[in-house]
């Protein structure tokens, strides 16, 4: 999923995309991005406790992502078990961090989402939601 939205992000002239798991992603990535999307498996409805330890542990840069574009996807193990308030745990700290997020008006209203092993109807869910968070970091670039 995390290529599916990077392929997607990488269509919008003027943006650089890099992809990392969190345990090689350092708080100061945050701060040099302009854009910031995390993925998440559905954990008891809630991100995994490493992204959860990820986000607790960035009081050190509290107040400096202001401003910067979020997002979020996540893949869950069936059909109502948690895959929006998965999104939404991650949109929340996003929020709490002063981040701008967007959602969709016709549907996937809080990001892109798969039952197990995403398919090519996800997929390209993914692609959509890395093309718009794209677009959005350019027009709050200005």
């Amino acid at each position: 999923m995390a290529a599916a939205v990077a392929e997607g992000a990488k269509r919008v002239g003027g943006i650089r995309v890099t992809v990392k798991p969190v345990d090689k992603t350092q708080h100061k990535d945050l701060l040099e991005a302009d854009g910031i999307i995390v993925g998440s498996p559905t954990y008891y409805g809630m991100m995994s406790g490493k992204i959860k330890t990820f986000f607790d542990e960035s009081v050190d840069i509290h107040g400096k992502l202001a401003g910067k574009v979020g997002a979020a996807f996540t893949s869950s193990g069936g059909t109502a078990s948690g895959a929006e308030t998965t999104l939404l745990s991650i949109l929340k700290a996003m929020l709490v961090h002063g981040m701008i997020v967007q959602g969709r008006h016709d549907d996937k209203h809080f990001g892109a989402a798969a039952v197990g092993e995403p398919k090519e109807k996800e997929l390209e869910m993914c692609k959509r939601l890395g093309k718009r968070t794209a677009e959005l970091v350019l027009r709050v670039k200005g």
